[in-house]
C-alpha cells in the first residue's frame, strides 16, 4: 500500500467555499476514488494550507483510471476556482515525502 501525501493552499478568501464543495462532493465524484483504488483519503486544513493524505494498492491503475475520468477532469477545474495555482509554473499540488510511519 502506498502512502500519499500533498500540500496545497487555499485560495485567500475561498476557504468556506472549498470546504463546501467537499461537503457536497459529487456522488460520482466518490465513485471515481472508489474506482481508481484511492482509500483512506483525507483532507486537512489550517488557515490557507491544506494537507491531503489517501493510500493506494496500485498508482498506475489509480493514474488510468483518473485520467480517463470526465468527472475527475471537471473536479480539477471546479477545484480551481478555490485552490492557489503558482504563477509561470501553473503548480498547485506539492507531493510530501514521507518520513516517519509508525503503524
Amino acid at each position: 500500500m502506498k502512502r500519499v501525501g500533498i500540500y496545497f493552499k487555499i485560495k485567500k478568501g475561498c476557504r468556506e467555499d472549498y470546504i463546501r464543495a467537499h461537503e457536497e462532493i459529487w456522488p460520482q465524484m466518490r465513485e471515481v476514488l472508489t474506482e481508481a483504488g484511492i482509500q483512506n483519503y483525507s483532507i486537512w486544513n489550517l488557515g490557507e494550507m491544506l494537507f491531503a493524505y489517501y493510500e493506494v494498492e496500485d498508482e498506475e491503475h489509480m493514474n488510468q483510471v483518473l485520467s480517463e475520468s470526465e468527472i475527475y477532469s471537471k473536479w480539477r477545474v471546479f477545484m480551481e476556482n478555490f485552490v492557489y495555482i503558482e504563477e509561470g509554473t501553473g503548480q498547485k499540488e506539492w507531493p510530501m515525502e514521507m518520513v516517519f510511519f509508525h503503524p
